[in-house]
């Protein structure tokens, strides 16, 4: 099986793999941060970069649902392929932060992609406010990210709301960060495991 953590920049993706990962005895495919050779150029030089950046993310995300799929174990994955095609790139164009030249191209390849990819089994949505956005990346404290402004994480939250209102390829949990403080409380963390459980084995 395939299930996936899509949300928002600092909305806990990261953090509920790696809890659901131990739970469940899941194998992990986590975004790979620490050896994209763009990011650190993109956040200095957003328009400069933009397009390779996707490009890269476009690949590596394709790479890993062709491998879960190839897997004979379950698989939870720390965003999706579909989050940087209906999110960020398109929020990127529409900031004046990618060329439409650029964009045109980058989505007739993902079309070409999608064809591919099964969409996960589950998909885990973390909704969270731009505030509690905030608070988490100023706690992580990842150097590239102090940069990234406020309207940029709005922009994208808008963005991920419209998206998970179409949303129709497959079941789909929806999660209030806000109001459910997973990474420390092991009773809120209870609570999504009920839910994957339901959604999964049909239990209610």
């Amino acid at each position: 099986m395939h299930i996936a953590i899509a949300g928002n920049i600092g909305a806990g993706k990261t953090t509920l793999t790696g809890l659901l990962a131990k739970h469940y005895k899941w194998d992990t495919h986590f975004e790979d941060v620490d050896d994209n050779p763009y990011l650190n150029d993109f956040y200095d030089e957003m328009q400069r970069w933009s397009f390779n950046l996707q490009i890269y993310y476009l690949n590596s995300r394709f790479t890993q649902t062709q491998e879960i799929r190839n897997s004979s174990k379950t698989v939870i994955q720390d965003r999706t392929i579909y989050e940087d095609a209906f999110i960020f790139a398109p929020n990127l164009h529409s900031m004046g932060l990618m060329t439409t030249r650029d964009f045109e191209n980058y989505f007739s390849l993902f079309n070409l992609i999608e064809s591919f990819v099964s969409a996960p089994d589950l998909l885990i949505y973390l909704r969270a406010s731009v505030s509690k956005l905030v608070q988490n990346i100023q706690t992580r404290g990842r150097e590239y990210e102090e940069s990234i402004r406020l309207d940029y994480l709005k922009r994208l939250n808008e963005r991920y709301e419209a998206w998970i209102s179409t949303y129709d390829k497959g079941k789909i949990l929806i999660i209030d960060v806000d109001n459910n403080n997973f990474h420390e409380n092991k009773e809120d963390l209870g609570k999504i495991i009920s839910g994957i459980d339901a959604e999964l084995h049909g239990l209610f």
